[in-house]
């Protein structure tokens, strides 16, 4: 057995035999001698000490081996297709991988829209997406970690970014159903914010660091996951504002309410930015994702 004199013509011949059923149609659809088709196979069989097909009948047909040994060799010529395509990409400029960040606010099901059409686009290219809040995001694309961000739950762009402006996202102030504030009249929840505990994001980025935005409460609770929030809020730990995107089906199926009665101060619609550093430069797959986030067929 000799697997090191294994070329990719023979395992193209071999998995083109294995499609087609016919040494014949093979030799037809690549343009050889059907003699050199059968001698393509054969010298395989060699080198793997296998019997690939059985020849016994009119037609060849798999053996168990060879069907075995067909998933390797399709395995193979698609990596090295990869391969080829993305040498091609990296000689016309594209990039080998794209690292973005988005707000912790922003809704992942319209990325993920996104994503799906570039991983189409750009198969070859690997994707890194962070999330991070408020400060952290601004952060990341300053120092390099990241070509681009959206900017969200911060309430303003920082100096030294460019930008364009994304669809903003509903924040709505929730609390669990026993929660008191739920279940006290609607009137009465304004003057009693202060004394509730309030869940409140945090991070500690030099941007935003002690600083607080959208805080009520005197009594405050701080995470850094949104997430964690979220779990919090459901358990009756405090009260928060939430994107109304992630809690639209708790409120729909009681497991929170939505705060009604508590004034615009408290209910807010967000900014959202799609920002980068001046001086960074995008190839073609970052460019291509940079419009398609602000395309309005994509918000």
């Amino acid at each position: 057995m000799n697997l090191e004199t294994i070329s990719l013509d023979q395992l193209r011949v071999f998995a083109k035999a294995a499609e087609l059923g016919s040494f014949s149609a093979v030799g037809r659809d690549l343009g050889r001698a059907q003699s050199a088709i059968s001698y393509a196979i054969t010298t395989l069989e060699t080198q793997l000490g296998l019997s690939l097909f059985d020849r016994s009948g009119h037609t060849p047909r798999l053996t168990e081996q060879g069907t075995a040994i067909l998933a390797d060799a399709k395995s193979i010529l698609a990596r090295t297709q990869g391969l080829h395509a993305r040498a091609a990409g990296l000689r016309d400029g594209l990039e080998p991988e794209l690292a973005i960040v988005i707000d912790v606010m922003y809704p992942v099901p319209r990325l993920a829209r996104v994503l799906g059409d570039f991983r189409e686009r750009f198969p070859t290219v690997t994707m890194r997406v962070g999330v991070e809040v408020l400060g952290a995001v601004a952060e990341h694309v300053m120092n390099g970690r990241a070509k681009f961000g959206v900017i969200g739950s911060m309430p303003f762009q920082p100096a030294g970014l460019v930008g364009e402006a994304l669809p903003p996202i509903r924040l709505i102030p929730v609390a669990a159903p026993a929660h008191a504030l739920a279940t006290m009249p609607r009137d009465n929840r304004m003057a009693a914010l202060t004394d509730e505990v309030q869940l409140v994001l945090t991070d500690r980025s030099r941007l935003t660091e002690g600083k607080d935005y959208a805080v009520y409460s005197a009594k405050t609770w701080r995470l850094s996951d949104l997430g964690t929030k979220l779990e919090f809020l459901r358990a009756g730990l405090g009260w928060g504002n939430m994107p109304e995107h992630l809690v639209r089906d708790d409120i729909q199926s009681g497991r929170l309410v939505h705060l009604c009665g508590i004034t615009r101060s408290v209910t807010e619609w967000l900014p959202m930015h799609l920002v980068r550093h001046p001086t960074t430069a995008l190839g073609p797959a970052g460019r291509w994702l940079w419009e398609a986030m602000l395309s309005p067929s994509n918000n």
